[in-house]
């Protein structure tokens, strides 16, 4: 990969939905975190290739709402390039747990959280179902649960 630069959006910036909406269906759903979220865009050169947003859930506990990679940068460890900065992020910032949820029809994308050192965690019933005004499908399957997986950050003593 060529030279990639990381950084976090500020206040003034504009929201990179174009980013978002790959990994989101409807700037409505992205705007329900967005605001409240630190946005982290990853550029090759003056290309903005990904997007990741984190959001605190609480004092010890950190979710990657969004993470998007574009299509001509997929399948180039770029989401592992982005997954490593979260759990960098969530350490600096003394979170004990980084969440990430998924379709639960996501498989592909389960797969490669499991292979980033996620485990599961729990299920968000009827997500997708009653927080988007349509059904969406994913592998020739309507969207239904959320998967919710989780990384434990271990702090040395």
């Amino acid at each position: 990969m060529d030279h990639l630069t990381f950084r976090r959006i500020g206040p003034d910036d504009e929201i990179p939905y174009e980013l978002l909406l790959l990994a989101d269906e409807t700037v409505e759903a992205i705007n329900q975190y967005i605001f409240t979220s630190e946005v982290y865009i990853l550029n090759k050169g003056d290309q903005d290739i990904a997007v990741m947003a984190l959001h605190e859930n609480s004092t010890t506990e950190i979710e990657l709402k969004n993470i998007a990679v574009t299509e001509s940068c997929r399948n180039k460890g770029i989401g592992s390039i982005l997954i490593d900065k979260a759990k960098e992020l969530a350490t600096e910032k003394q979170y004990t747990s980084l969440l990430v949820g998924t379709s639960d029809t996501g498989l592909q994308q389960i797969r490669f959280y499991e292979k980033n050192g996620f485990v599961k965690k729990g299920i968000r019933k009827d997500f997708f179902i009653e927080n988007y005004p349509f059904p969406i499908y994913e592998n020739g399957m309507q969207m239904r649960d959320m998967v919710i997986l989780e990384f434990l950050i271990i702090r040395e003593r």
